[in-house]
């Protein structure tokens, strides 16, 4: 028994659940390393190519823009990455997430709206036809500009404005009437105008000034008439009270 005891001790126990878990875990990220490191080496070799072709398409100077092929978002970036870096204008087009491609313009090249515009609605931009479709739109425009009235000019003839109420001859009268002043308001700036003469003008102050030193001195007499005669009138009054005292007190010492 002590034989087969000492056999079973020296063999190796089976290995515990712990173990097991952690070879699984060290095999997934050893996977996962691998994955990615093999997307980097994918990414990296895919920027080099993007580089080369953005190269070539700066150098070739007969290209204005660049269309690439459809790719994934992540491409996408990259591209618009390297073409940010390279100086290029660079826009994404595409309905769906499928078929979203990415273009390229040289700077002094760079798309207008209606060239945006046309690739954003699937549309092929040709420079030629989009001239003659501005042309016509031009043309269009200044047709219906003929075609219709010019109401950018406010109606200022007054006479027009009241003919349609009261009659073409009374329009002009109201017209007169409510044609109003910067200055004076409703009321005709040449009825306040004075329309003398300068040499009427200092006739007229003359005139008052002399008219008023006559008629000053002919107060004052008449004043001072009226003083004196108050005076008189008062000193009148005085003495024929002061008679009346004396005469009563007389008759009383008879008395």
């Amino acid at each position: 028994m002590d034989l087969l005891g000492s056999i079973l001790d020296t063999m190796e126990k089976p290995p515990g659940m712990a173990d097991e878990e952690k070879k699984k875990v060290k095999a997934q990220k050893a996977k996962l390393e691998k994955i990615q490191q093999a997307e980097k080496q994918k990414m990296k070799a895919f920027k080099e190519k993007i580089q080369a072709r953005i190269n070539a398409f700066i150098k070739d100077d007969t290209k204005q823009n660049y269309k690439f092929e459809s790719m994934e978002k992540v491409y996408r970036a990259t591209v618009h990455e390297i073409a940010d870096v390279a100086g290029l204008t660079s826009f994404s087009f595409g309905q769906d997430e499928l078929d979203r491609y990415v273009m390229l313009w040289k700077k002094e090249f760079a798309p207008s709206d209606e060239e945006i515009l046309a690739y954003r609605n699937g549309e092929e931009w040709d420079p030629e036809k989009a001239k003659q479709a501005k042309v016509l739109e031009e043309q269009y425009k200044l047709e219906e500009a003929k075609r219709k009235p010019d109401t950018s000019k406010p109606q200022t003839n007054y006479k027009d404005k009241y003919e349609h109420l009261i009659g073409k001859a009374s329009a002009k009268d109201a017209a007169k009437i409510t044609l109003a002043n910067k200055s004076y308001g409703f009321v005709p700036s040449e009825n306040k105008r004075d329309q003398r003469t300068i040499e009427q003008v200092m006739a007229d102050s003359r005139a008052k000034k002399k008219l008023k030193t006559d008629h000053f001195p002919s107060d004052l007499h008449t004043t001072e008439s009226q003083g004196h005669s108050a005076i008189k009138n008062q000193g009148e009054g005085h003495l024929e009270n002061q008679d009346i005292d004396s005469e009563h007190t007389t008759k009383s010492s008879q008395s």
